[in-house]
């Protein structure tokens, strides 16, 4: 198996998010053999998007031209970002919710995955994910309340936005859920809790 872990945190070992994605990684791997490629992408700050960070697959990157050598190293960077989720078999992104939304860090690796005829095509029909047979795992921490009935389930805009975008390319994430982290700690206690059990039904 070849496995993707990104961490998208800024809050380090402090961080629910990195805890549960950690523990999934351990849950799908066990004893078994698996090749894991590592991301913290808040170490790595990719940049945002633009002509020339974009992967060299991707049609519009010919419009940023010839490249010197730092654009050309964020290119190559790029490259392997989307290298590394096309040959994954399995991915496992710490998602902390922040301001309603996810980190710019992590919505900067997913700008460099959406490219047309290697993730997904536009047909007859429409557009097709073609990234289909890949399995994607969300561990999701929020400090507030943001599901079905609540009052602010229309102010969230991270786990809507991630069922989106990998469904564009053709595939339905699983999800880790911990809310209410900052309700004070029983709540806290509760969501972790409940996140490490659910961590314990995944499929391995």
């Amino acid at each position: 198996m070849k496995l993707l872990h990104l961490d998208a945190s800024i809050l380090g070992t402090g961080s629910v998010s990195r805890e549960l994605s950690a523990l999934i990684v351990r849950r799908l791997t066990g004893d078994a053999p698996a090749a894991v490629t590592y991301r913290d992408l808040v170490a790595e700050d990719p940049p945002h998007l633009t002509a020339a960070t974009l992967p060299g697959a991707h049609p519009v990157s010919a419009m940023a031209g010839t490249l010197d050598a730092a654009g050309q190293d964020v290119r190559d960077a790029s490259d392997r970002m989307l290298a590394e989720f096309v040959a994954a078999d399995t991915v496992v992104i710490g998602v902390p919710m922040y301001n309603f939304t996810i980190p710019s860090q992590l919505k900067a690796w997913i700008d460099r995955l959406l490219v047309p005829g290697t993730t997904f095509r536009y047909g007859a029909a429409g557009p097709e994910g073609l990234m289909g047979g890949k399995r994607v795992i969300l561990a999701l921490a929020r400090g507030g309340f943001y599901g079905p009935g609540t009052a602010s389930v229309s102010a969230e805009h991270a786990e809507h936005y991630l069922r989106t975008v990998f469904g564009f390319m053709g595939i339905v994430p699983e999800l880790v859920l911990a809310e209410g982290l900052a309700a004070g700690e029983p709540n806290k206690a509760q969501a972790l809790a409940s996140a490490r059990d659910a961590v314990g039904q995944l499929a391995a």
